[in-house]
């Protein structure tokens, strides 16, 4: 079973926020969640990706569709959050580099631990204090939807998770 207090994200830095999750393998499932955009849009955000790179990647979230019951959507956020990232790197199935709005980019690492797989997603040049909590608490409850998608089960509801994990990240960064 996850142990929760490792599942959350750490400032390894002032303004990049690292995070892991220990997943069910094999890690070419996990890599398919990461870059076919039917099964990322299942745990995150849709959008076609081509595994080159230099290849763009529309990502569209509509976090309302992630878990049934959705949860209350928190003031401010919209039904829909449209981006255009570019592959900066990859290497399948271990490493997915891609920019990410404003920030430094992400990068996604997975590494085969026996029957598991580590995923560590490493977003850097996060600046903004309250765009931080708010990407921590997201790549937290996206996580979530992620591990039990791959377990089987059935996520908290995605925005009553993310408002609780919120409050939880400005408590831990003293935001």
């Amino acid at each position: 079973m996850t142990n929760m207090l490792a599942d959350y994200g750490v400032l390894t830095e002032p303004a990049t926020l690292t995070i892991e999750r220990r997943l069910p393998g094999p890690i070419t499932r996990s890599w398919a969640y990461l870059t076919d955009g039917a099964l990322r849009r299942q745990w995150l955000a849709a959008g076609v990706m081509e595994e080159r790179a230099g290849a763009p990647v529309d990502l569209v979230w509509r976090n309302d569709e992630l878990t049934d019951p959705p949860g209350e959507r928190p003031d401010g956020m919209g039904d829909e959050h449209r981006m255009t990232c570019e592959i900066i790197e990859i290497d399948a199935p271990h490493r997915l580099t891609i920019s990410w709005g404003s920030t430094g980019g992400v990068t996604f690492t997975l590494r085969d631990e026996g029957e598991e797989v580590l995923l560590t997603i490493v977003h850097r040049r996060i600046e903004d204090p309250s765009v931080l909590l708010n990407v921590s608490a997201g790549w937290h409850a996206h996580l979530d939807v992620l591990a039990a998608r791959l377990r089987g089960t059935s996520p908290a509801p995605h925005w009553d998770n993310w408002t609780a994990l919120r409050r939880d990240y400005a408590e831990r960064f003293g935001g």
